[in-house]
């Protein structure tokens, strides 16, 4: 068993701060742990401090341990409840708007960006929506650019799209060859994917709609209040914010401006 103290841990996320800008010191201290101990032993390093000099001095290593140290857990049309919910609540609404800006905060590997982008597509709206896809790994930003799926997925995400209310077939938005399933061009076109950090970066868009589902559970208190308040703040007048199933503004300041939507799927409007 490895043992590592608290001081060699907090050493080493002060050391990827200073030297790569990535703040992960208000992470949810015990599962960041827990994932920097099993990258430890995927990578036979002994120590804590073993791991911040490995990393301080090969780039390409830290790049690499990113996809560890982050969590990359999304899938198209996850929650599908949630998305049934935007696509008959909160879409009608969007409709009276001329233009859409849309931010996708922790988007991943973009399933859940192009589950959005299928939506708009659906409703009409995608002509005139930016989708604004942001993460701070830029591994896995280039997967999502990509759009290609492993085929033996498409029956899974086929079930998801139709819970979901998808009104046409889901083969309509993807090409096979091999054993691949890749995603039509047109559904990439709106869509803008950039690296952006929620506990150091500012905001950079004035949106109707934010969506950052699944990524406050991994943050601590302060953390999580940084990120909605810069997420509400980049919200336009009555604009929604969408969290995910576990999360909610309950205990957070930002919840003076937040009204609630939609209660079980976690859709909250600015006052």
């Amino acid at each position: 068993m490895i043992i590592s103290d608290d001081i060699e841990f907090d050493l080493l996320l002060e050391a990827i701060w200073r030297k790569y800008g990535y703040d992960f010191r208000n992470y949810a201290r015990a599962s960041l742990r827990r994932r920097m101990e099993a990258f430890l032993v995927k990578t036979s390093l002994a120590s804590f401090s073993h791991l911040q000099y490995r990393m301080l001095r090969d780039p390409v290593f830290f790049e690499r341990s990113l996809d560890e140290i982050s969590v990359q857990t999304t899938e198209m049309f996850r929650d599908a409840s949630f998305f049934a919910a935007l696509r008959n609540e909160v879409l009608p609404i969007l409709q009276t708007y001329p233009s859409l800006n849309i931010w996708h905060a922790g988007c991943s590997t973009g399933d859940e960006v192009y589950s959005l982008a299928i939506m708009l597509m659906e409703a009409g709206l995608y002509e005139r929506s930016t989708i604004y896809a942001t993460d701070i790994n830029p591994v896995v930003l280039q997967t999502a650019l990509e759009a290609v799926y492993p085929l033996v997925k498409i029956k899974e995400m086929t079930k998801a799209y139709q819970q979901a209310g998808g009104i046409l077939p889901f083969s309509n938005y993807y090409t096979c060859k091999d054993d691949k399933a890749r995603l039509n061009p047109e559904i990439k076109s709106n869509i803008v994917f950039s690296t952006h950090n929620l506990a150091t970066d500012e905001a950079f868009i004035d949106a109707q709609l934010v969506i950052c589902r699944n990524v406050l559970i991994y943050f601590d208190r302060d953390l999580q209040d940084r990120a909605v308040s810069l997420m509400t703040r980049s919200l336009s007048h009555r604009g929604f914010l969408c969290l995910g199933s576990k999360e909610s503004t309950g205990f957070l300041k930002a919840k003076v401006h937040l009204d609630v939507f939609n209660k079980d799927a976690k859709i909250y409007r600015k006052l």
